[in-house]
Parts: C-alpha cells; structure tokens; sequence
C-alpha cells in the first residue's frame, strides 16, 4: 500500500526518514495481522495454554458476569444475518453514544474494542521525535505501538497516592500523546478531574492527551471527560464495552475526539466491524440499570477481598476498579506460578513494581477460592 501525500507530508513534519515510509506502508496494508495491532494481541500477555476446567480465571480483568440479557438476546436474533454487512448496525452505536455523551456523532468512531485505536493514536500522534508518554505502571500497549515505529516512550512513575503525575507527565518534551488510563490498570486507581483539567491546559503544544475510560463506569463516584471532547480540547477518549459490559469476545469500543484529530488518527486502519458486537452494544446502551448494579455487584466483591487482605495484613493498592495490585514481598512471579498449582489464574508482574501481582475482581464464589489458596501460598 502507497501512503497518501499527506501521510508522507505528516511523517516528515514529526520527525520520521522518508526510508520509515516503506515500513508504515506495510503497517497500513497490514492492518489486523501486526502483532501489537487489536487487544486480544494485547491480551497474549495474560494467555495461559492448557488451563484445567475447573480454574479460577481471574488474570486478564475481564468480567465473569458476560454480557446482559438484552445483549445476548440481540446477539442471537442478528446472527442470522451474518451473510450481510449491516452497517446500520453501527450508526446506530454512534447514535446512542451522541445522545448520552452529548456529542455530535462526527466526533465518534467506532472500533472492535478499545486497544486498537490507542495502538492507532501512538501511530498517529508519536514519532522519533514526538514520544509516546504513559504511567508506570501502566497498561503497556502503547508503549508497543511507539516501539514498532522507532518513537520513545516516557514512562512517568506514578504518584505516592497512585494518580498519574500529571506536572511530570507534561515536562516531557515534545510530547505526541499523553496516555491516562482512568483508572489505572494495573493499579485500579484514578487521577482527578482536576489534574487531568491542568493536564490538558499545560501540556506541550501540538501534543494530544488520551484518556482512556475502559474502567470508569466501575469505580464509585467515578466521573467522565465527554465534555472536554465537545468543547474541542486536544483530547481524545477511549471506549470499550469488554468492561462493565462483560463484552471483551464480541469486541466492541469507541472513540471520542475531534472530528481532525479522528482524521489524523483513523488513518491507519480499515475495516468492517462485527454485527453480533454492535447489535450487543446498542442493546447494553438502553439497559439503564446495568451500569449501577454492575458497578454494585463488583464493589461488594472488591470490597470483601480487601477487608480480607487487610485482616491477614497484605499491602494492596486500594482499587476502585475491577482489579488490585497485591504486595507479595517476593518476585511476584514466584506467587503467579504457585498460584496456578492451586489451579488459580491471576494477572501478571509490571517490572517497575517487581513484588507486587495484578488480580481481577471474579465472581464471589471465585474470590474465595483465591482467598484461600492465597493464604496458602503465602503462608507456605
């Protein structure tokens, strides 16, 4: 595939070799098959080969609740026509999103879930000479996306309170995009309004601050950015359904952004999007109950697993999200593989915080089999 005038015209304005044209060519043409390109890619980080049935699988933050009713009914009742394209099936995701959001449906765009896109975004915005800036730690595909075009990634170290240094963040020079994950993954904690407000206003010119909103719907009190989009900051939101909707197979996500920095931004991908994904997200959409009680179901859970961590005195993280940082005092890698002997599955080890081990928020009835087999490893 030939890149366009203009693509070739941005590459050289943010520092790439006119010998980089040949790879993000093939990049573009590639599409879905590049190794950092979609989230399940991502999610090869959390795969485990030859899990028994009976496993506790509480390792990749998905939610064991799945999709809601309405969803899977809409999702069997569309399957039928899986022979046809059905784009309609994806304005009407845009519709419902402009309504809530308050946003005009050219500043949404609609993708299989929300890694592609970020990946996307790294591509769009970063360059040799525009680095890629993030948390540490923080959900590292971005910083895969920098790496395959040869742009920098400054990973920020978090604060004492776990929220994104936001002033650290913006002294990065020259900055291409901003990544804040809110919550955070891995630690499950957030960054205030007010920060990511100052953030916005004072980060480098020219730079564009993503916030990333897989995990917002789940912590309390927890607030959303849809109107920085509408006002036309430099800001662009991610999306995704696998979350609190329980959709993480039928792929599902979004962007919200300006209608150029979409532009600039879908530039690198193509495709056609699964309907039995956006049939289930319309559905989720009009189910008004299913964030609050969700939202509810995983708080009680978390809630319980912390006052357990806290009677046995293990340090956490304490999350508001549908996962927590755990201090196992020893190479956390040790605990992971013990646990899986136990026949529990939890997530992995970030190398800034080498001791600590991500867990996700099961079920009940699961996190009391991690409960106990955790004793048992740690006691061991």
């Amino acid at each position: 595939m030939t890149l366009t005038a203009q693509q070739q015209k941005d590459l050289l304005k943010r520092g790439f070799s006119r010998r980089s044209f040949a790879q993000l060519a093939t990049l573009v043409a590639a599409g879905s098959t590049l190794p950092f390109y979609n989230e399940p890619a991502m999610a090869q980080l959390s795969k485990v080969d030859n899990m028994p049935p009976d496993a506790v699988i509480i390792n990749a933050n998905e939610n064991p609740l799945g999709p809601c009713p309405e969803a899977l009914e809409a999702v069997h009742k569309i399957a039928a026509n899986g022979g046809r394209y059905l784009y309609g099936e994806t304005d009407k995701v845009v519709s419902l999103l402009a309504q809530q959001e308050g946003l005009k449906e050219n500043y949404i765009r609609i993708y299989p879930g929300s890694s592609a896109p970020l990946h996307q975004a790294v591509i769009g915005f970063c360059s040799p000479t525009k680095p890629f800036v993030a948390a540490d730690p923080g959900y590292e595909a971005g910083g895969r996306a920098a790496d395959f075009i040869g742009a920098k990634t400054s990973w920020v170290p978090l604060r004492k309170d776990f929220s994104h240094d936001v002033k650290a963040m913006a002294a990065v020079p020259n900055a291409g995009l901003i990544y804040i994950c809110n919550p955070n993954n891995p630690t499950g904690t957030m960054t205030s309004r007010a920060d990511i407000e100052w953030l916005v206003a004072n980060k480098p010119k020219g730079s564009v601050v993503m916030i990333d909103e897989a995990y917002t719907h789940i912590a309390p009190n927890a607030f959303f950015n849809s109107d920085l989009v509408a006002a036309d900051k430099d800001v662009i939101i991610l999306r995704t359904f696998s979350k609190i909707y329980g959709m993480a197979g039928l792929r599902a996500g979004a962007i919200f952004g300006r209608p150029d920095l979409i532009a600039k931004q879908g530039g690198w991908s193509a495709g056609m999007l699964p309907i039995t994904g956006m049939a289930a997200a319309s559905a989720s959409l009009q189910v008004k109950t299913l964030i609050p009680e969700r939202r509810k179901i995983m708080g009680n859970v978390r809630e319980d697993v912390f006052s357990y961590l806290e009677k046995n005195k293990f340090t956490y993280v304490p999350s508001v999200s549908n996962c927590f940082m755990v201090d196992v005092k020893r190479p956390g890698n040790e605990v992971v593989l013990a646990m899986r002997k136990e026949k529990i599955y939890i997530g992995r080890v970030w190398k800034a915080w080498p001791t600590y081990v991500r867990v996700t928020i099961g079920t009940q009835d699961e996190m009391n089999k991690f409960k106990t087999a955790f004793s048992k490893v740690m006691n061991a």
